[in-house]
């Protein structure tokens, strides 16, 4: 079968650059309304039969048009919301950007007995986002998860047989951009494509927040 892992819009947070992972967190800003909008034309050669969004309200405003156009409701699952930041949470600097991003590479690369500072390990994370995966599989349709960035890039780096952990943490996941994979529970998934977001109307690049980022994104923090 196939999945399609949809990161939602832009929100405050990410034009702030900080990590803001608790829930019910903000909605979209304006460019990403534009984003949720343009997502039912972008996706409309899938077959789409469900659609998953996680507990966090940016995903939900993300989902809304995209189920609405299809006449779906939106499944409401926790299991997909973003990797908690724990005593990181709402911090911007570079040291707890890149805390951050190599704490959840590392839960992809096996060591899930890792916790993130405050908050919680890799085997959880993995566990939750994995039962929700199992739900949508059962389906036997083509769904559409809309979550996050640092979880969609971790599970996919985790659970992608055709890619390595490096390549993933390594690329960028803009708002609305979308990682489709195939396969099953039981036989492994494939990384299939990796789509940019629609940006809005002008078509520039804006910032998307340091979960979607690159190690090499994660500003410097000053000596002293």
């Amino acid at each position: 079968m196939r999945l399609l892992l949809v990161r939602h819009g832009q929100t405050p947070s990410n034009v702030r650059r900080v990590l803001d992972t608790a829930a019910p967190g903000p909605a979209l800003t304006p460019l990403g309304e534009s984003q949720a909008a343009a997502l039912p034309a972008v996706l409309a050669s899938h077959p789409i039969g469900a659609v998953y969004a996680s507990t966090l309200l940016r995903t939900q405003l993300t989902a809304a048009p995209l189920a609405a156009a299809l006449g779906l409701a939106v499944r409401v699952r926790d299991g997909i919301r973003e990797l908690a930041a724990g005593e990181l949470e709402m911090r911007g600097d570079g040291e707890a950007i890149s805390t951050y991003l190599e704490t959840v590479f590392a839960w992809s690369a096996g060591e899930t007995g890792r916790s993130m500072p405050g908050g919680e390990r890799g085997d959880e994370a993995l566990a939750r986002f994995d039962a929700v995966v199992a739900e949508a599989a059962a389906e036997g349709v083509t769904a559409a998860l809309f979550s996050h960035g640092a979880a969609i890039r971790m599970w996919l780096a985790a659970r992608a047989v055709n890619v390595t952990v490096d390549e993933v943490a390594w690329r960028e996941l803009e708002n609305a951009g979308v990682v489709t994979v195939t396969g099953s529970p039981g036989q492994g998934w494939c990384l299939e494509g990796w789509t940019e977001s629609p940006v809005g109307p002008s078509g520039e690049a804006a910032e998307s927040g340091p979960a979607g980022e690159t190690p090499e994104d994660a500003p410097e923090t000053p000596a002293g």
